[in-house]
């Protein structure tokens, strides 16, 4: 009887650590309710509008060449900084800011989908050739900066534009390509923050001539008097055109890497206001990321709603505590990152979606990308519908309020300190899991006590991760090992 007895006690442990191990695994371990800092969140939306913007920095940056053979022991670095800190709000409440997001946030989206629906369609030139540089892999960072004042989910970066260089606050965009800055003479040029770049003051700008590789990688050119015009739209209204060039692009720490195939617009419309231009960190070879070589980069994007800043980082490790997922390329379109992902779970159950939802089909057609540009999170109808009605049902006992254009599920929260909600979380094809803080999916829309699940359905088979999910995680592009990394708190 003994031995029967010991025996059943080793089945009785063995099946315990079973179970164990089985609910490490399990989707269903997530944490099912999160916390939201009401009082937190409408103290820093009160706050957009008394926001001052940084005082211009008047000092040039010295350039230091960067050699083939440099070492690449550092890193390099932008600071990234919200659009709030960069331009001051013209707005006269958090509501119309809000409503003037997302309003460019529609625009974005549809601007994306355009783009990726004509590579499909074949309207895109075919056999691009990767642009050569005689820089090496170098470390690099650069600082980064959240944007809200103009109603944009935009990010600002702070670099040095030819040389003797001169600084230019410029979009960070992980949807697009082209780099590009606002130049004199302008023939239509929209308000930013610091002056028109004067190309006669640079002696380091350079025309292209129309056979330069890099001349031939645009989707659209034409060439006068032998040197290239480039033109770049954005399917919202947005567009800038003018001279193909290379110059110098100074970071951080005066650290400047030359020969950076850039648009000198003399024609520039749309919703940049306050930025001078866009560095692209898509993954085409016009992209600032592959025109340096870099194997890998990250950013920080801080809360949409504050005026300080975080990173941009070139050639910088995931970090070890990363959540990583898949990164995925579609051979249709080449600018976009996508991810591998599974499925979504709120309260820690896996929602009820079809896997094949968010895979990458051969055509290009679905997926889901990763979008700086973006604000709110694009989930097919039918995905979006069941993970909505999730979290309603989770959410019942707070008092609901009407939805804000293209938010549907509000409540309203002005009575309240704090709230728990069910947690969300995306769930990678790889097991991995990311669980969001509510503060980066029940996000203010008024100063009043508004919230909203920024979610939003879209009839388009393509999912897109935005920048609202992403805030407050560093966010990592593991080119060379083909991985994506989230590392929340991380700025």
């Amino acid at each position: 009887m003994a031995e029967l007895g010991f025996h059943l006690l080793c089945i009785l442990f063995t099946l315990s650590l079973s179970s164990v191990r089985s609910r490490t695994i399990s989707p269903t371990l997530t944490g099912s309710t999160s916390e939201l800092d009401v009082s937190d969140s409408i103290q820093k939306s009160l706050n957009v509008l008394s926001f001052s913007p940084h005082p211009l920095q008047s000092q040039l940056l010295s350039p230091f060449h960067l050699s083939s053979s440099s070492s690449s022991s550092s890193i390099l670095s932008l600071q990234l900084h919200s659009r709030a800190a960069v331009h001051k709000s013209s707005h006269k409440n958090y509501k119309s800011v809000t409503l003037a997001r997302l309003a460019r946030d529609s625009a974005r989206v549809e601007s994306l989908q355009t783009r990726l629906d004509l590579a499909i369609s074949g309207v895109k030139k075919a056999d691009l050739k990767p642009v050569e540089t005689e820089l090496a892999a170098e470390d690099l960072e650069v600082p980064v900066i959240s944007g809200t004042s103009q109603g944009s989910g935009e990010y600002f970066c702070r670099v040095g534009i030819g040389h003797p260089a001169s600084q230019a606050y410029m979009v960070l965009d992980t949807g697009s390509d082209v780099n590009w800055l606002q130049c004199a003479p302008c023939a239509d040029c929209y308000q930013q923050a610091d002056p028109i770049f004067e190309p006669a003051s640079s002696s380091s700008y350079s025309p292209l001539t129309c056979d330069a590789h890099q001349c031939k990688s645009l989707d659209v050119s034409e060439c006068r008097n032998g040197t290239c015009l480039y033109e770049v739209s954005y399917g919202d209204g947005s567009y800038t055109v003018g001279d193909f060039v290379t110059e110098t692009v100074t970071l951080e720490g005066s650290t400047a890497v030359e020969h950076i195939a850039i648009g000198c617009g003399h024609n520039n419309e749309g919703l940049f206001v306050g930025a001078a231009g866009l560095i692209g960190l898509g993954g085409g070879p016009l992209s600032f990321p592959s025109q340096i070589n870099a194997t890998s980069y990250s950013y920080c994007l801080v809360d949409r709603d504050s005026d300080s800043a975080s990173t941009l980082d070139f050639n910088s490790p995931i970090p070890h505590d990363a959540v990583t997922a898949p990164l995925l390329r579609s051979n249709k379109f080449d600018t976009f990152y996508y991810v591998g992902l599974r499925g979504i779970s709120v309260a820690g159950q896996l929602l009820h979606i079809p896997s094949s939802t968010f895979k990458l089909t051969n055509d290009g057609n679905a997926g889901v990308i990763v979008d700086s540009g973006t604000a709110v999170t694009r989930l097919p109808t039918e995905a979006y519908n069941a993970l909505r009605d999730a979290f309603s049902k989770g959410t019942k006992e707070l008092p609901s309020a009407t939805g804000v254009a293209l938010l549907d599920t509000c409540y309203d929260l002005s009575t309240k300190k704090s709230v728990q909600v069910p947690t969300v979380a995306f769930h990678f094809s790889n097991g991995k899991i990311l669980d969001l803080p509510a503060k980066n999916y029940l996000i203010p829309v008024d100063s009043s006590g508004t919230f909203c699940f920024a979610f939003a359905p879209t009839s388009s088979s393509l999912s897109i991760i935005g920048n609202v999910q992403q805030q407050g995680t560093r966010v990592s592009y593991d080119l060379e090992n083909s991985l994506i990394g989230f590392s929340p708190n991380k700025c």
